[in-house]
């Protein structure tokens, strides 16, 4: 555990066509973000690649291909070079469906993203021995620089 810590936020808006995770990474990349994550995000895509949460030990990785319109009802997680990002979607009928983004968001309309960055802090991806997952792994930044 480390914290408390400040953050900054940042506004993000996307446009048809455009890749959210990909967009994501390069805007991470583009501030030097070291403890990036979604606070939220409101829009549209029009296909998504998941993996659900139902694995057992015969099937570890469900992945499901979306290929219509979704409304995103919610988009949260970390943005560190290996991004933990899950999302909830609602089809035409307002059925939801969500998972863990592996690939493929792309935009309809817009996609309107808040990110907050935690000042002094470091997110990574690490395997857990315990639960032989990669899992988020936070850091303090010694002499961490001020964010202006």
């Amino acid at each position: 555990m480390a914290g408390p810590s400040a953050f900054s936020v940042y506004a993000l808006r996307l446009g048809p066509g455009e890749d959210i995770v990909t967009s994501l990474l390069k805007f991470v990349e583009d501030k030097k973000l070291k403890a990036p994550f979604v606070m939220t995000c409101v829009g549209s895509i029009t296909k998504a690649t998941l993996r659900l949460a139902n694995a057992t030990a015969s099937n570890t990785n469900q992945i499901i291909r979306l290929n219509e319109r979704f409304e995103i009802v919610s988009l949260v997680g970390t943005l560190n070079k290996a991004p933990h990002l899950h999302i909830c979607l609602s089809d035409k009928d307002g059925k939801t469906v969500g998972g863990h983004v592996i690939s493929d968001l792309e935009v309809f309309t817009t996609a309107e993203i808040v990110i907050g960055e935690c000042t002094g802090l470091q997110f990574t991806r690490e395997m857990d021995d315990r639960t032989v997952c990669i899992v988020d792994h936070v850091t303090r930044i010694v002499n961490a620089p001020k964010r202006q």
